[in-house]
């Protein structure tokens, strides 16, 4: 018997790596003899780089950066065993979490260090990247970014543009000839969970703008900055960004990371399976074990075990989900391929409990999926 066993990761309790040994060790109990597969996965969002470089057996390197408030911040990539291949969150340098609440203003935060990590990347001999661009704080169209990788963002006098999304008003001119030339040569991908264009009511300042610190002032300003950005992009480059799916990502970093780059925006969950292999190890599985935290309504719409399911699927393989808490309307997923839900808990617990417990209870809990699994083989035979 082939299991794969694939989940994400448990936010603020355990890694999907951890999570996936838990299952295994459970399952183990019941199924000494069975071939397990663990691909801890994720879908671009935290846990992204740590899930990839536990899968690849690579190594997170920590890089100093210019954080969104323009100070140094400690942050991290992660590169392959090869050392080809770069795993980056933009949240680890230039992230909302980054920022106390109080003084969060997308007007002046910076991308700069997500820049810097990329650069920091290159150096280190990596061609092909992976990047998750959600959580940002920043509203500047990836700006700071494109100037941390050679780009001149200029205004009427020739001079650099400041930090931040207001600044791209005053851009006269976009001057590539400094960009980093090893980028030609790279293959980068974005994780891209959202649809949504650069500007307008659907855009970037609009949609994320408030939990970044806008007023409906800044909205409107920053709103017009990336249109004027994107008017300057056509102009100088003949590339629209403006009916860009997903070019208002992460405060217009989306657009800047096409354009500029040559990245390719796709859905977080379905890259990381492509980078993992995923459906190499599902052809002659068994069956397959996902799960998240708490699995819920929105799971259907692109998360970890929806996109695992439904690639599942394509090969007739049951699927099976084991997580921390299941709500009421988790049986939506059901409509994406999903043949089962358990939850890990047995008992009405606090949340500290369940967090501290959490281990014991993912084994006890594979242990008992398995021993269904045991009845099923018995009654069919």
């Amino acid at each position: 018997m082939k299991i794969v066993i694939a989940p994400d990761s448990w936010k603020e309790c355990m890694s999907a790596m951890d999570v996936a040994r838990n299952i295994a060790d459970g399952m183990r109990q019941v199924f000494p003899g069975a071939q397990y597969a663990l691909l801890p996965m994720a879908d671009g969002g935290e846990g992204t780089v740590k899930a990839l470089v536990e899968a690849t057996r690579g190594r997170l390197v920590s890089v100093s950066v210019t954080g969104p408030e323009g100070k140094p911040v400690a942050a991290f990539y992660g590169l392959s065993d090869d050392g080809h291949c770069a795993f980056i969150e933009m949240a680890a340098a230039s992230g909302l979490a980054l920022v106390n609440k109080k003084d969060r203003d997308p007007m002046v935060a910076t991308s700069r260090g997500t820049g810097e990590l990329i650069l920091a990347a290159l150096n280190a001999g990596a061609r092909k990247f992976i990047l998750g661009i959600g959580g940002s704080a920043t509203n500047d169209a990836g700006a700071g970014m494109l100037q941390a990788l050679g780009v001149r963002l200029l205004d009427k006098r020739g001079e650099a543009l400041p930090s931040g999304g207001a600044a791209l008003l005053q851009l006269e001119r976009i001057d590539t000839s400094g960009l980093d030339s090893r980028l030609a040569s790279c293959i980068i991908e974005v994780a891209c969970d959202v649809d949504n264009p650069l500007t307008g009511e659907k855009g970037a300042s609009a949609v994320f703008g408030p939990q970044k610190g806008a007023t409906r002032e800044m909205v409107a300003q920053l709103d017009a900055a990336l249109v004027h950005f994107a008017q300057v992009v056509q102009r100088d480059m003949a590339i629209d960004v403006l009916s860009l799916p997903g070019g208002g990502a992460a405060g217009g970093m989306g657009a800047a990371l096409s354009a500029f780059c040559g990245a390719t925006l796709r859905q977080g969950v379905h890259m990381v399976m492509d980078a993992l292999g995923l459906e190499t190890q599902l052809r002659d599985a068994d069956i397959i074990i996902t799960g998240e935290g708490r699995t819920d309504g929105q799971t259907a719409c692109g998360k970890v075990p929806a996109g695992v399911a439904e690639l599942a699927k394509r090969y007739a393989k049951p699927v099976i989900i084991l997580s921390g808490s299941l709500e009421q309307d988790a049986d939506r997923v059901y409509q994406r391929g999903v043949d089962a839900m358990f939850s890990v808990l047995a008992r009405i617990v606090t949340l500290e409990e369940a967090l501290d417990d959490a281990a014991i209870n993912i084994r006890n809990a594979a242990k008992n999926i398995a021993q269904i699994l045991a009845i099923g083989q018995s009654l069919g035979q």
